[in-house]
């Protein structure tokens, strides 16, 4: 991964302290859908966390990375700030989780994404196309025959 300077007047903390409600204004903010108790839920399984802020200590930016207790760590939820995009904010987050995701010990780091986002996670962010496989759980029949 290339490491670039990050943007000037933005502080990036690991498992910064952030609320529910910051999370959910942040996810407003670039017409996301934000559930407010979210991440309360998602915080439990997480490794670490990052959060971005600015001069103002106003959350724009977060990157969560869950992990399998041991080798393999999973980055989610990616989010900047709509005011804030494009300035490499993402990226550096990214970078950031990535660092503390190796000092914890874990060997892999994780990411899915839809097509639109690849230019960002495998050219901003250095992660490789690697074949992979997905279940949508809400189209799968829960009547009769599934396994288990």
């Amino acid at each position: 991964m290339t490491v670039n300077s990050p943007p000037p007047g933005i502080e990036y903390r690991w498992r910064d302290p952030i609320t529910d409600a910051e999370v959910v204004d942040l996810v407003l903010s670039h017409a996301g859908d934000a559930s407010p108790g979210w991440w309360p839920r998602i915080r439990e399984h997480s490794l670490g966390w990052v959060g971005a802020r600015d001069e103002a200590d106003l959350l724009v930016g977060f990157v969560n990375v869950a992990w399998d207790g041991g080798d393999h760590a999973f980055l989610i939820d990616t989010k900047t700030r709509g005011s804030h995009q494009h300035r490499g904010i993402g990226r550096s987050l990214v970078q950031v989780a990535t660092r503390h995701a190796a000092a914890a010990g874990c060997e892999w780091l994780f990411v899915d994404f839809t097509a639109d986002l690849a230019p960002f996670y495998l050219d901003a962010c250095g992660f490789t196309r690697t074949d992979a496989g997905l279940i949508h759980l809400t189209t799968v029949s829960t009547a009769g025959g599934g396994h288990r």
